[in-house]
C-alpha cells in the first residue's frame, strides 16, 4: 500500500499554504526564463515598501543577465497579479489587495474595515421602462419604470471597479434628488427608506473589461476582472435591486466563511 507521506518528498518546509506548490516549478526542473526572473523580482518586491520604485527594465535585465523582453514579461505578470503598479513612467510596489467579504455587507463597509476611505463617482443616473430580461431575472414588472445608476468604485481615490445598479422607481421615487451618489446605497435603503435586505443571489466570474469599462476604471483592457452579478430581495421577498459589479483583479480578493 502506498505511503501517503511519499507524495510529500521534497516538499519545502517553508511552503506557504496559499502559495504555488514548490514555487510553481515543474518537477522536471525546467522553467521559462521569464518565470525565473519573476521569482527573483518577487523577492526584491518583498524587500521594498509600498510605493517604492522598482529598478528600470534595463537595470533588471543587467542584474539578471537576460533580455529586456524577458524582464518585461515577468513585470507584466506581477502587474496583473497586483504586486506592482504603474506610476508615471515607472513601476512601484503595490499595496495589499483589498479583501471584500462575500456577504450582505456593502462595498463601503468592506473598504472601511481595512482602514481605507471608500468613495464612488457617479457616471449616470437614468430611468427607463423595465426590459423583459430584467423583469424575468428580478421579478419586476415588464415596462415599469426602473432606475439605472452607474458608479466608479473608489478606495482612497484609487479607482477599483465599476458598479451598475437597477431598481424599481416605485421603491425609491426620489433617488435622483435625495441620494448622495458617493455614499452607500445600502445605507440609503436602510436609513432613509426603511428597506432591509432579505436574501441575495450572487454569481461570480472572471471577465475582461470592455474598452469603455477599462477607460472608466483606468486599467488596460487585458487586465482580468472579477465580475459579480447580484439580485437582492427585501425581507418580504420582493425585488429590491439587480447589480453588476466589476472589480479589478489586481486589487481585489474575496473572502467568505462557511459553516454547517
Amino acid at each position: 500500500m502506498e505511503n501517503p507521506n511519499d507524495s510529500l518528498t521534497g516538499y519545502p518546509e517553508n511552503q506557504a499554504p496559499g502559495a504555488p506548490i514548490r514555487s510553481g516549478i515543474p518537477d522536471h526542473g525546467r522553467i521559462p526564463k521569464y518565470y525565473a526572473v519573476k521569482a527573483q523580482v518577487a523577492l526584491l518586491i518583498d524587500e521594498l515598501e509600498e510605493g517604492q520604485a522598482l529598478p528600470t527594465e534595463r537595470d533588471l535585465a543587467l542584474r539578471y543577465e537576460v533580455a529586456r523582453e524577458t524582464v518585461r514579461q515577468a513585470l507584466r505578470e506581477l502587474l496583473l497579479e497586483g504586486r506592482l503598479r504603474r506610476q508615471g513612467r515607472g513601476t512601484v510596489v503595490a499595496g495589499a489587495k483589498l479583501e471584500q467579504p462575500l456577504s450582505l455587507a456593502s462595498y463601503t463597509e468592506g473598504v472601511r474595515r481595512q482602514g481605507r476611505t471608500p468613495g464612488r463617482h457617479l457616471i449616470a443616473l437614468e430611468r427607463f421602462p423595465c426590459p423583459p430580461a430584467l423583469a424575468a431575472e428580478t421579478g419586476l414588472r415588464r415596462g415599469e419604470p426602473v432606475w439605472h445608476m452607474e458608479r466608479v468604485l473608489l478606495a482612497d481615490d484609487e479607482r477599483m471597479g465599476l458598479e451598475s445598479t437597477y431598481a424599481a422607481v416605485s421603491r425609491m421615487p426620489d433617488l435622483d434628488t435625495e441620494f448622495e451618489p458617493d455614499s452607500s446605497f445600502y445605507a440609503y435603503l436602510r436609513d432613509r427608506l426603511g428597506l432591509a435586505l432579505g436574501d441575495v443571489d450572487e454569481r461570480i466570474e472572471t471577465v475582461l473589461a470592455t474598452p469603455r469599462e477599462a477607460l472608466l476604471i483606468g486599467t488596460p483592457p487585458a487586465l482580468p476582472m472579477l465580475l459579480i452579478h447580484r439580485v437582492s430581495r427585501d425581507a418580504d421577498g420582493g425585488p429590491l435591486e439587480r447589480v453588476r459589479t466589476l472589480y479589478r483583479g489586481d486589487r481585489f480578493s474575496f473572502t467568505t466563511h462557511l459553516a454547517r
